[in-house]
């Protein structure tokens, strides 16, 4: 009777870290482009403008897609409203320089968005 009990129970626990390893394979990765419609631009320039800091651009940077941010400028964490609203924020960090929000993937500092209030 044992046996069987333990057997099936091992069997159990292999499949449920099955899945919890699966499911953490699926998490979002940052890219360098990302494509937010409109509502969702409007959404998380109204989540995060209102608590960032406004930053000026360094000389000779032009915040465009496919851009790296230089080091000079302070790149922050996703804040939790932000990616509870737009979930395709999750991986990026941002910044907000001259007025405009930088959607910034985190691997290699590159613009994968711009937004505008």
């Amino acid at each position: 009777m044992k046996q069987p009990t333990a057997l099936a129970l091992g069997a159990a626990l292999l499949i449920c870290g099955v899945t919890a390893a699966s499911a953490a394979g699926m998490a979002p990765k940052a890219s360098d482009t990302l494509n937010l419609t409109s509502t969702q631009q409007k959404t998380a320039w109204n989540d995060i403008n209102k608590t960032a800091t406004n930053q000026s651009a360094p000389s000779g940077f032009t915040a465009m897609k496919g851009e790296t941010v230089p080091s000079t400028l302070k790149i922050e964490r996703m804040p939790r409203t932000a990616v509870s609203a737009v979930p395709a924020l999750r991986p990026y960090d941002f910044a907000i320089v001259s007025g405009k929000l930088l959607i910034v993937n985190p691997s290699d500092k590159k613009i994968a968005e711009v937004i505008t209030g």
